[in-house]
Protein backbone atom coordinates (compact mmCIF):
# COMPACT_ATOMS: atom_id res chain seq x y z
CA UNK A 1 0.00 0.00 0.00
CA UNK A 2 1.00 3.59 -0.94
CA UNK A 3 0.88 6.46 2.12
CA UNK A 4 -2.26 7.75 1.10
CA UNK A 5 -4.06 4.15 1.12
CA UNK A 6 -2.39 3.66 4.43
CA UNK A 7 -4.05 6.78 5.94
CA UNK A 8 -7.44 6.22 4.00
CA UNK A 9 -7.22 2.62 5.76
CA UNK A 10 -6.75 4.38 9.17
CA UNK A 11 -8.97 6.78 9.46
CA UNK A 12 -11.55 3.77 8.30
CA UNK A 13 -10.64 1.52 10.95
CA UNK A 14 -10.68 5.09 13.92
CA UNK A 15 -14.11 5.61 12.27
CA UNK A 16 -13.42 8.77 10.74
CA UNK A 17 -16.82 10.05 8.90
CA UNK A 18 -15.27 11.72 6.52
CA UNK A 19 -12.92 8.65 5.38
CA UNK A 20 -16.35 6.80 3.51
CA UNK A 21 -16.98 9.78 1.51
CA UNK A 22 -13.18 10.00 0.36
CA UNK A 23 -13.35 5.93 -0.02
CA UNK A 24 -16.03 6.96 -2.24
CA UNK A 25 -14.17 9.45 -4.02
CA UNK A 26 -10.93 7.94 -5.01
CA UNK A 27 -12.66 4.27 -5.96
CA UNK A 28 -16.18 4.64 -7.07
CA UNK A 29 -16.16 5.18 -10.77
CA UNK A 30 -13.39 1.81 -10.35
CA UNK A 31 -15.60 -0.04 -8.80
CA UNK A 32 -18.75 1.22 -11.05
CA UNK A 33 -16.88 -0.17 -13.84
CA UNK A 34 -16.19 -3.76 -12.65
CA UNK A 35 -19.92 -4.19 -11.60
CA UNK A 36 -21.19 -3.19 -14.97
CA UNK A 37 -18.78 -5.22 -16.63
CA UNK A 38 -19.73 -8.41 -14.28
CA UNK A 39 -23.39 -7.74 -14.03
CA UNK A 40 -23.86 -6.35 -17.91
CA UNK A 41 -26.50 -3.78 -16.43
CA UNK A 42 -26.17 -0.11 -15.44
CA UNK A 43 -28.76 -0.67 -12.23
CA UNK A 44 -27.02 -3.74 -11.15
CA UNK A 45 -23.89 -2.27 -11.52
CA UNK A 46 -24.94 0.82 -9.49
CA UNK A 47 -26.39 -2.06 -6.64
CA UNK A 48 -23.10 -3.85 -6.62
CA UNK A 49 -21.37 -0.08 -5.94
CA UNK A 50 -23.72 0.80 -3.01
CA UNK A 51 -23.28 -2.58 -1.42
CA UNK A 52 -19.29 -2.71 -2.19
CA UNK A 53 -18.90 0.84 -0.19
CA UNK A 54 -21.45 -0.22 2.26
CA UNK A 55 -19.52 -3.34 2.93
CA UNK A 56 -15.79 -1.96 2.60
CA UNK A 57 -17.20 0.86 5.20
CA UNK A 58 -18.58 -1.36 7.51
CA UNK A 59 -16.38 -4.25 7.58
CA UNK A 60 -12.78 -1.49 7.23
CA UNK A 61 -11.52 -3.99 10.28
CA UNK A 62 -11.44 -6.79 8.57
CA UNK A 63 -9.12 -5.25 6.30
CA UNK A 64 -5.52 -6.36 7.36
CA UNK A 65 -3.35 -4.67 4.62
CA UNK A 66 -2.08 -7.94 2.90
CA UNK A 67 -2.91 -6.70 -0.50
CA UNK A 68 -3.51 -2.81 -1.59
CA UNK A 69 -7.28 -1.20 -1.13
CA UNK A 70 -7.67 -1.28 -4.37
CA UNK A 71 -7.75 -5.00 -4.55
CA UNK A 72 -9.34 -5.74 -1.67
CA UNK A 73 -12.69 -3.35 -2.47
CA UNK A 74 -12.07 -5.45 -6.52
CA UNK A 75 -13.13 -8.49 -4.49
CA UNK A 76 -15.53 -7.04 -2.53
CA UNK A 77 -17.23 -6.12 -5.80
CA UNK A 78 -16.37 -9.06 -7.55
CA UNK A 79 -18.21 -11.51 -4.79
CA UNK A 80 -21.10 -9.14 -5.09
CA UNK A 81 -21.15 -9.46 -8.34
CA UNK A 82 -20.81 -13.05 -8.78
CA UNK A 83 -23.11 -13.38 -6.00
CA UNK A 84 -26.50 -11.54 -8.28
CA UNK A 85 -25.19 -13.37 -11.61
CA UNK A 86 -25.22 -16.86 -9.95
CA UNK A 87 -28.80 -15.81 -8.00
CA UNK A 88 -30.22 -14.97 -11.10
CA UNK A 89 -28.56 -17.46 -13.11
CA UNK A 90 -28.26 -14.61 -16.13
CA UNK A 91 -25.02 -15.93 -18.00
CA UNK A 92 -25.11 -18.78 -19.95
CA UNK A 93 -23.18 -20.42 -22.14
CA UNK A 94 -23.77 -23.18 -24.92
CA UNK A 95 -20.58 -25.32 -25.38
CA UNK A 96 -22.39 -28.15 -26.94
CA UNK A 97 -20.81 -27.52 -30.08
CA UNK A 98 -17.56 -27.44 -28.82
CA UNK A 99 -14.89 -30.27 -27.92
CA UNK A 100 -13.74 -30.65 -24.54
CA UNK A 101 -10.44 -32.17 -23.90
CA UNK A 102 -9.61 -34.73 -21.48
CA UNK A 103 -7.62 -32.14 -19.19
CA UNK A 104 -10.72 -29.81 -19.58
CA UNK A 105 -9.69 -27.13 -21.83
CA UNK A 106 -12.47 -26.15 -24.47
CA UNK A 107 -11.28 -25.94 -27.35
CA UNK A 108 -13.41 -24.24 -30.45
CA UNK A 109 -14.53 -25.67 -33.80
CA UNK A 110 -13.52 -22.68 -36.08
CA UNK A 111 -11.39 -19.95 -35.64
CA UNK A 112 -10.75 -17.26 -37.94
CA UNK A 113 -7.72 -15.38 -37.92
CA UNK A 114 -8.15 -11.68 -36.34
CA UNK A 115 -5.34 -9.78 -33.90
CA UNK A 116 -6.62 -8.84 -30.62
CA UNK A 117 -6.19 -4.95 -30.70
CA UNK A 118 -8.46 -2.96 -27.68
CA UNK A 119 -7.67 0.32 -30.05
CA UNK A 120 -9.63 -1.61 -32.84
CA UNK A 121 -12.14 -2.86 -30.65
CA UNK A 122 -12.75 0.64 -28.59
CA UNK A 123 -12.94 2.30 -32.44
CA UNK A 124 -15.51 -0.27 -33.77
CA UNK A 125 -18.97 0.19 -32.20
CA UNK A 126 -20.32 -3.19 -33.74
CA UNK A 127 -16.93 -5.07 -32.85
CA UNK A 128 -17.34 -3.56 -29.00
CA UNK A 129 -20.85 -4.73 -28.83
CA UNK A 130 -20.37 -8.21 -30.15
CA UNK A 131 -17.44 -8.04 -27.68
CA UNK A 132 -19.83 -7.03 -24.82
CA UNK A 133 -22.04 -9.54 -25.67
CA UNK A 134 -19.23 -12.20 -26.01
CA UNK A 135 -17.96 -11.17 -22.50
CA UNK A 136 -21.18 -11.56 -21.11
CA UNK A 137 -21.81 -15.00 -22.09
CA UNK A 138 -18.95 -16.13 -20.41
CA UNK A 139 -19.29 -18.51 -17.06
CA UNK A 140 -19.42 -16.46 -14.40
CA UNK A 141 -15.59 -17.22 -12.54
CA UNK A 142 -13.78 -17.07 -16.16
CA UNK A 143 -15.88 -13.16 -17.24
CA UNK A 144 -14.50 -12.06 -13.38
CA UNK A 145 -10.70 -13.09 -14.64
CA UNK A 146 -10.89 -11.77 -17.62
CA UNK A 147 -12.96 -8.28 -16.45
CA UNK A 148 -10.40 -7.78 -13.91
CA UNK A 149 -7.01 -8.74 -15.84
CA UNK A 150 -7.44 -7.48 -19.10
CA UNK A 151 -10.21 -4.64 -19.02
CA UNK A 152 -9.35 -3.18 -15.76
CA UNK A 153 -6.10 -3.86 -16.04
CA UNK A 154 -4.89 -5.34 -12.84
CA UNK A 155 -1.57 -7.52 -13.05
CA UNK A 156 -2.11 -10.89 -12.72
CA UNK A 157 -1.20 -11.14 -8.40
CA UNK A 158 -3.74 -8.22 -8.22
CA UNK A 159 -6.57 -9.79 -9.86
CA UNK A 160 -5.86 -13.43 -7.89
CA UNK A 161 -5.97 -11.46 -5.04
CA UNK A 162 -9.29 -9.65 -5.91
CA UNK A 163 -10.55 -13.27 -6.99
CA UNK A 164 -9.03 -15.34 -4.03
CA UNK A 165 -7.09 -17.57 -5.57
CA UNK A 166 -3.75 -18.57 -6.76
CA UNK A 167 -1.88 -16.82 -9.64
CA UNK A 168 -1.14 -19.93 -11.35
CA UNK A 169 -5.43 -20.31 -11.29
CA UNK A 170 -6.33 -17.08 -12.15
CA UNK A 171 -3.99 -17.63 -15.12
CA UNK A 172 -5.68 -21.06 -16.28
CA UNK A 173 -8.91 -19.34 -16.40
CA UNK A 174 -7.65 -16.47 -18.13
CA UNK A 175 -6.51 -18.41 -20.92
CA UNK A 176 -10.18 -20.40 -21.02
CA UNK A 177 -11.40 -17.18 -20.83
CA UNK A 178 -9.80 -15.73 -24.21
CA UNK A 179 -10.18 -19.11 -25.87
CA UNK A 180 -13.79 -19.16 -25.35
CA UNK A 181 -13.96 -15.00 -26.41
CA UNK A 182 -11.95 -15.98 -29.38
CA UNK A 183 -14.24 -18.29 -30.65
CA UNK A 184 -16.73 -15.94 -30.33
CA UNK A 185 -15.15 -13.53 -32.05
CA UNK A 186 -14.11 -15.38 -34.96
CA UNK A 187 -17.52 -16.30 -35.78
CA UNK A 188 -18.22 -12.68 -36.14
CA UNK A 189 -15.04 -12.57 -38.25
CA UNK A 190 -15.74 -15.25 -39.99
CA UNK A 191 -19.43 -13.80 -41.27
CA UNK A 192 -17.94 -10.38 -41.63
CA UNK A 193 -15.20 -11.60 -44.36
CA UNK A 194 -17.53 -13.22 -46.17
CA UNK A 195 -20.08 -10.49 -46.11
CA UNK A 196 -17.12 -7.88 -47.42
CA UNK A 197 -16.44 -6.16 -44.05
CA UNK A 198 -20.10 -6.02 -43.37
CA UNK A 199 -22.02 -8.67 -41.39
CA UNK A 200 -25.96 -9.35 -42.18
CA UNK A 201 -28.72 -8.13 -40.48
Amino acid sequence: MNQEEKSLVQALHRGDKYACNDLVEKYSSKIYNVALRLTGHPIEAEEVLQETLINACKGAETFRGNASLGTWLYRIATNNGLMRLRRKKATVLSLDDDTKTGDGEFWPNQLHDWDWNPETVALDDELRQVMDDAVDRLPDSLRAAFVLRDLEGLSTKEAAAALNITPSNLKVRLHRARFLLREQLSLYFNDRGKNGGKTVE
